[in-house]
């Protein structure tokens, strides 16, 4: 109730995907499925990562289960109320509401990529230094690699609706998406936003590009350790880190285009919004699983164990 004071307007009106009936009942159906999928799966890696004693121990699988309990807040700060206004004649969200989303969003994709990062390193020290590599990743040093993920999201999404809470919103109040995202709705303030603009762009470009950078430098630090000791070894090399590039390229390319250009009207911005927001939480499971033999084994192991209950 609190939020409500700064601003005359109480709720903002959101565009949704399309305004075709027909499309959103498609929407509706095929998004409810992407989303019960992207629970279930991530839900199976957690599950997969504290029962199996040879997952539980690995810091690798570790970050795994951390990653997937992010991937699943990440999708459901708007997507359920997304799937609810398929079936809505006035897709209304409350200024309070609008506010969570936005902290929701920062906050979830801010501590993700810290923690690919700390994922990136995690292989760093698996390939570069493994013999110190039990001593290295202990169990006391991935929490609080996870912790500081947290914290780092915490702080980053703090600053993003400092600049956004205070705003004078007195009449605009149409966010031409599906979810209250930062950019269109700090343009319906009634105060020119530029300086804004370029501050929010700052803020989310430091930490994306930082998070970039030192992925980067991971990844060059194990191809060039690799080359070093044997330059056919390469290959291997890039085979064990496969998974987690695909993961980075998915969740770094659509962040870094939408907040690049962020005022850009252009309609691709929704749909890289819900490739962001929707398309990386469900594919992160996928990728982790299908490329991964102790997953998979665990998996089937899970399912033995269902199919003897039934």
């Amino acid at each position: 109730m609190a939020l409500q004071n700064y601003s005359a307007v109480s709720e903002f009106v959101l565009h949704g995907l399309c305004s075709s009936k027909h499309l959103q009942m498609f929407f509706f159906i095929l998004f409810s499925g992407i989303y019960l999928t992207i629970i279930i799966g991530n839900l199976l890696i957690m599950i997969a990562v504290i029962s199996a004693p040879n997952l539980n121990s690995s810091p690798m699988y570790f970050l795994l289960g951390n990653l997937s309990f992010l991937d699943m807040w990440l999708a459901s700060f708007a997507t359920p109320k997304m799937i609810w206004d398929f079936l809505s004649d006035r897709k209304l969200i409350s200024f309070s509401g609008c506010m969570v989303q936005i902290f929701l969003l920062h906050f979830t994709g801010g501590a993700e990529m810290v923690l690919l990062v700390s994922m990136a390193y995690d292989r760093y020290v698996a390939i570069c230094k493994p013999l110190h590599y039990v001593t290295i990743m202990s169990r006391q040093t991935c929490i609080k690699l996870v912790l500081v993920s947290w914290v780092i999201g915490f702080l980053h999404s703090i600053s993003q609706i400092a600049f956004t809470v205070d705003l004078p919103y007195c009449g605009p109040n149409e966010v031409d998406s599906f979810f209250c995202d930062l950019p269109l709705v700090i343009k319906l303030a009634c105060m020119d936003t530029y300086v804004l603009g370029l501050l929010m762009i700052a803020d989310s470009g430091l930490i994306s590009v930082s998070c970039f950078l030192l992925l980067m430098v991971s990844y060059i630090a194990i191809l060039n350790t690799v080359w070093q000791r044997d330059s056919r070894g390469i290959s291997k090399a890039l085979s064990t880190c496969s998974a987690h590039i695909m993961v980075v390229t998915l969740f770094f390319g659509p962040c870094i285009f939408i907040y690049i250009w962020p005022f850009s009207r252009i309609s691709v911005d929704k749909l890289l919004s819900v490739f962001y927001t929707i398309c990386t939480p469900l594919l992160n499971p996928i990728i982790y699983t299908l490329r991964n033999e102790d997953m998979k084994g665990t998996m089937k192991k899970l399912w033995n164990i269902q199919t003897m209950f039934h």
